[in-house]
């Protein structure tokens, strides 16, 4: 630091007094700010929508002060667990008796009609 101050030119207690005069910053200025943002959210949200919600008041903290704050105060976001939820599917796979044993000599015209029904459109929509 000597060779430093040296070059510019500065004593070195002229450096030291500067970084000491600088402020520091003082989180219990926003502290409070903090715990009503998350008590606001039912205590759902996280130290990243806290900064969102204290950007849209113009507070500026980075999300580390923010995820201080909140362990300093024991603030923990709940969160909820995507479920998995089993959905029964009804296959189409049931066995069709043979009526017609692949007969189709029919005495009268339209008597047997034979169709493979993937889709059935009743009104508009299709099943």
């Amino acid at each position: 630091m000597r060779k430093i101050c040296k070059i510019l030119g500065l004593l070195k207690s002229t450096y030291y007094y500067q970084t000491n005069k600088c402020t520091k910053f003082d989180i219990n200025n926003y502290e409070q700010e903090v715990i009503s943002a998350f008590n606001k959210s039912r205590k759902i949200y996280g130290a990243r929508k806290i900064k969102a919600v204290l950007i849209r008041k113009n507070i500026i903290l980075s999300r580390r002060k923010i995820r201080f704050i909140m362990i300093k105060n024991n603030l923990v976001s709940k969160y909820t667990k995507l479920k998995y939820r089993n959905h029964e599917k009804t296959v189409n796979n049931d066995q069709i008796n043979n009526v017609l044993n692949h007969q189709f000599n029919d005495q009268k015209p339209n008597e047997v009609v034979v169709s493979d029904l993937t889709y059935v459109q009743v009104g508009t929509k299709w099943h």
